[in-house]
């Protein structure tokens, strides 16, 4: 399978692409304009996609609040490598787990299969998930199995990473056509995931039944995290808040980002346990400190800036995936500074981010790639 690695660099002040087979380390250049490389992706109507892409963005002229984070500022950060993988043409990835054996897997929502890369070989195996499958979350679970939110089949799927043998969990007929969306396990090892449809679920370890519960406020449960803590959290882009869930009970309580209607479409917690979001509407990234109730909101260097993903690496620094300049942008708290890092594909509608030591992973659902940002 090609691999291909990209470095983008500026020349008479327009930003060029160079593309190479063999891979090198090269760097990507410091202060590019990320508009200049503007895919002009809009959101996830007419590609396809079981997701709702939420009203059209309108630039904000918020400013950001006084920050409460207190991340300790290490100095100038290195500059990423920017390296990218071709999976099978159709696949369409959308989301993407990079798992601790360096196995990068990946949902092929549009050949309904789960995907499984080795970046050391580039060698791409393709998991069939069964007629009608179109996933759209995958994570690894306590069992180092990855695990599938299946919005075609309507179900929770699990692959054995050895044996590729393949078992589905469909929901309660209380909840048809759910339109799954993204998943995560809490402390106990149970599987908390979220429908789009006005729902999120639970299934606990080993065990076979689904059960399901209606979202407060209605549709849009779609990003979801678990704190270190333990503590589950989910983001409502269609409700605009961020929403956390009683693990004992499964009752989910609204939290209301200072913005109205900016759609905050997925969370990921830090080391500290706050909640980052990222704003589709507004063109933003959130924090929510539970330990004080308090909000901070940052807008996006660019005012086309529509922020689909958002991960939080090992360094407490935060990623974010913006359709709008077709870039990852890096956000340091420490500093409230942003960094844009444009794509090799245009446009390249990254979907989810997530990572390990010293990498970015991002599935490019328009280009049928995954891209990797190499960060130590």
């Amino acid at each position: 399978m090609a691999r291909r690695g990209t470095v983008l660099s500026s020349f008479d002040g327009r930003a060029c692409r160079v593309t190479r087979l063999a891979r090198f380390e090269m760097l990507v250049a410091v202060g590019l304009v990320a508009a200049a490389c503007s895919g002009g992706a809009g959101g996830d109507a007419g590609d396809g996609d079981d997701d709702e892409a939420g009203p059209t963005r309108t630039p904000t002229t918020a400013e950001p609040t006084e920050t409460t984070t207190t991340i300790e500022d290490a100095g100038p950060l290195p500059e990423p490598v920017v390296e990218s993988y071709d999976v099978p043409e159709g696949a369409r990835p959308h989301d993407v787990w990079a798992g601790p054996d360096g196995i990068v897997w990946y949902t092929g929502q549009g050949n309904g299969t789960l995907g499984a890369l080795d970046p050391e070989s580039g060698d791409i195996r393709e998991i069939p998930l069964g007629p009608g499958s179109r996933p759209h979350g995958v994570i690894v679970g306590p069992d180092d199995a990855p695990w599938i939110t299946d919005g075609g089949l309507n179900a929770i799927v699990r692959v054995d990473p050895a044996t590729d043998e393949v078992t589905t969990y469909p929901l309660p007929a209380t909840h048809p056509d759910a339109n799954l969306n993204t998943a995560t396990f809490d402390a106990d090892g149970t599987l908390w995931f979220t429908g789009q449809a006005g729902m999120y679920g639970r299934l606990p370890p080993g065990g076979t039944e689904v059960e399901a519960f209606d979202s407060p406020g209605g549709a849009g449960p779609y990003g979801i995290t678990t704190t270190p803590d333990g503590d589950v959290y989910y983001a409502s882009l269609a409700g605009s808040h961020v929403a956390q869930i009683d693990t004992a009970t499964g009752e989910a309580t609204v939290l209301e980002p200072p913005t109205p209607d900016q759609g905050t479409r997925r969370v990921w917690s830090d080391s500290e346990g706050r909640i980052w979001g990222s704003q589709w509407n507004a063109g933003q990234v959130s924090v929510y400190d539970p330990a004080d109730g308090s909000w901070n909101e940052w807008p996006l260097p660019d005012a086309a800036a529509q922020a689909y993903a958002v991960y939080v690496d090992e360094n407490d620094l935060v990623w974010l995936s913006d359709f709008g300049t077709n870039a990852m942008v890096r956000f340091n708290p420490a500093t409230e500074e942003f960094k844009s890092i444009p794509l090799p594909s245009e446009p390249s509608d990254v979907r989810q981010i997530h990572g390990r030591s010293g990498e970015v992973w991002g599935a490019e659902s328009a280009a049928d790639r995954l891209v990797v940002l190499r960060t130590g």
